[in-house]
């Protein structure tokens, strides 16, 4: 179990940085133009490339707003023809994580509807230039966009439409109102193509509430519409990451169905407001672009919660696929829905702390809340997998919440999902860890994570082929959050020739993907390509936004060869860890590529007192190879209860 991917920026062009002198200073952190390098406290973060000339950018704006227009001209250029949206998108999520700012409280980087982004701290202790005015005031946002059938704007001061506004106005709405129902009476009559649906691509509702803060509730809905969907095993629906990269994306939809491999497209809105929400969909076939299916909801919000269930019937019908009877739902109480989703937004975006407070509050107002259990218990597990915090302080809770969520909700996928990554991560208990991920599978087949997992799962249980092929499934339902996931597959399988056919077909398909560049660098070391794998390795890092260091490893290559880069591989993770904590398995692993067996099992050992989650999967590691022979080595895998694969 590991924090949801982010997708690449599809894009391998020079950007063409200018680079200005000053260094610029904001809270905590300081951004070094000269040498590329951000800084929190004198220690420098990764950021990758694009993220970071984009930060650049809107530090050099000095708080004015910086439109999407600019930042594609200055990171891409204008004959540049890339998915430059999701690119943006991509680009200030990143940044955003890596700052630790909160969209919906930005300290830093703010969103500025239907312009683009602007950045509001104080920059080298001069405060930002406040937005542009009008004769000296602030102008009024944009009225929001309105909801088909909805009403219209309210004209604001009270003022009198005159009499020739009304008629406009009157104009306008009869002419969209016959235009819907001349769509509408179109569809009831001739046939329509939606029983040649076989495949749906649930593109991310548009937040029509006129406030970004609600983006999380816009997102949070889509998520729990494709898993709606995806309870039908005969509809194929695309993953939920697949999609979200064509959020605010303005793209034909024969191209994005083409692109994704699909026949049907499900696009809409969302509004809320006060205690109401609104929702409009239209089903599209896109062979032909035909709109074969409309419809717009209005629900009280305390009953919003069961839009999913509700729509996901519908279109069952509409597109002549059987489906069995949903369970009744249980009541959720909309406060703690709201909260859930609230996680779920803050999950997604890499950052667990802010997800399991969240998760925590909708226990707090509803305890019996399933899903919010399951969200808790993956919260503290993603702490542990990722070093946040001691393994051993996070297994106890962590247990605890899983089962809860297993005891409040059986039928919950998540709930045997979060047991399962207990069982394996931390009980270290393979046979209960397998049965608790074939239970999640068996309740809803279409989840990549769960197929990811039990891949894992079954590959330190040395069932390689049935390993592979679930790997093999869960990149055919999610190709975008582990795109490098079947390359590594093939690595820990030693099949090493696969592994670079698959990465190298990853990383020309997506060329900004520092994972993919990490996985091809390894496989080339071990068929010892080292030309090649320093190659990649220190792509990697300059995806990373780390050229220090990528200087660093390619000056050792040029001077001594792999023994070198290996050299300067420990002495740097050595000097990082005088400076934060550095797991003992990170240790063990750069000794094992110095071939040094007495510090590599040193540290193997101290991974195994500190309950190291990831030691779980020791055999498959191919840098521990040389290790097999060792009775030391051979201890750790008794105690973890693996079968000997050696």
């Amino acid at each position: 179990m590991q924090s949801p991917g982010i997708n690449a920026i599809v894009s391998g062009l020079p950007l063409g940085r200018r680079v200005p002198a000053c260094i610029h200073k904001f809270d905590e952190f300081e951004l070094d133009p000269s040498r590329f390098e951000l800084r929190r406290n004198g220690r420098v973060l990764k950021l990758e490339r694009i993220p970071m000339e984009l930060l650049l950018l809107l530090l050099e704006k000095d708080g004015s707003v910086v439109t999407r227009q600019e930042i594609i001209d200055r990171l891409w250029g204008k004959e540049v023809f890339v998915d430059t949206e999701h690119g943006i998108n991509t680009a200030i999520r990143k940044i955003r994580q890596t700052l630790k700012d909160d969209p919906e409280r930005p300290r830093f980087v703010q969103t500025v509807t239907g312009k683009g982004y602007r950045f509001v701290a104080e920059i080298n202790g001069a405060k930002p230039q406040p937005p542009e005015t009008m004769e000296g005031r602030t102008p009024r946002p944009p009225e929001a966009p309105q909801p088909m059938w909805g009403r219209p704007p309210r004209l604001s001061g009270g003022a009198e439409v005159s009499r020739r506004s009304r008629a406009i106005i009157a104009v306008t709405l009869l002419l969209a109102t016959a235009s819907a129902l001349i769509f509408l009476f179109r569809n009831r009559i001739f046939p329509n193509q939606a029983a040649q649906i076989h495949s749906l691509a649930v593109l991310p509702l548009t937040n029509l509430s006129g406030d970004t803060s609600q983006e999380y509730f816009a997102d949070g809905m889509t998520d729990e519409l494709i898993t709606a969907l995806a309870k039908n095993q005969n509809l194929r629906v695309v993953s939920r990451t697949s999609v979200m990269q064509y959020k605010g994306v303005k793209r034909p939809l024969p191209d994005i169905a083409r692109e994704l491999n699909v026949d049907g497209i499900l696009e809409g809105s969302i509004s809320r407001s006060s205690n109401r929400v609104h929702m409009t969909v239209q089903l599209i076939y896109a062979p032909t672009d035909t709109h074969v299916w409309a419809e717009s909801y209005d629900r009280d919000l305390n009953h919003a919660y069961s839009l999913p269930s509700e729509l996901s019937e519908t279109i069952a019908k509409e597109v002549k696929t059987a489906t069995s009877p949903s369970p009744r739902q249980r009541y959720i109480n909309p406060e703690a829905h709201d909260a859930y989703l609230h996680g779920r937004y803050f999950w997604f975006a890499g950052n667990d702390q802010r997800s399991q407070e969240y998760f925590e509050k909708a226990i707090q107002i509803q305890s019996d809340y399933a899903p919010a259990w399951a969200g808790l218990a993956d919260s503290y597990g993603l702490r542990g997998v990722d070093n946040e915090a001691p393994a051993k302080d996070l297994m106890e809770p962590m247990e605890a919440a899983a089962r809860k969520a297993v005891e409040l909700d059986d039928s919950l996928p998540d709930a045997h999902h979060a047991l399962a990554a207990w069982y394996f991560f931390f009980a270290w208990d393979l046979p209960h860890a397998d049965a608790e991920s074939r239970r999640a599978i068996e309740l809803d087949p279409s989840i990549a994570e769960q197929h990811h997992l039990h891949s894992y799962i079954l590959m330190a249980m040395d069932r390689n082929e049935q390993a592979l092929q679930e790997q093999q499934r869960a990149t055919e339902l999610d190709p975008f959050t582990r795109s490098w996931g079947l390359g590594h597959a093939y690595l820990q399988l030693r099949q090493f020739d696969a592994a670079i056919g698959e990465l190298r077909m990853r990383a020309d398909a997506l060329p900004n993907e520092a994972m993919i560049r990490f996985n091809l660098s390894n496989a080339y070391w071990h068929k010892g390509m080292w030309k090649e794998s320093e190659r990649e390795l220190e792509k990697a890092m300059q995806l990373l936004g780390d050229s220090a260091e990528a200087q660093a490893e390619h000056k050792a290559f040029q001077t001594g060869g792999e023994k070198s880069l290996e050299q300067l591989g420990v002495k740097t993770v050595l000097a990082r860890a005088q400076k934060q904590y550095v797991s003992p398995f990170e240790i063990a692993r750069q000794y094992a590529c110095l071939g040094d067996r007495a510090n590599t099992l040193k540290f193997l050992e101290q991974s195994y007192r500190e309950h190291y989650p990831w030691l779980i999967l020791l055999q498959t590691e191919p840098d521990f190879d040389f290790l097999h022979n060792e009775p030391r080595y051979r201890a750790i895998v008794q105690k973890l209860g693996l079968p000997p694969a050696y």
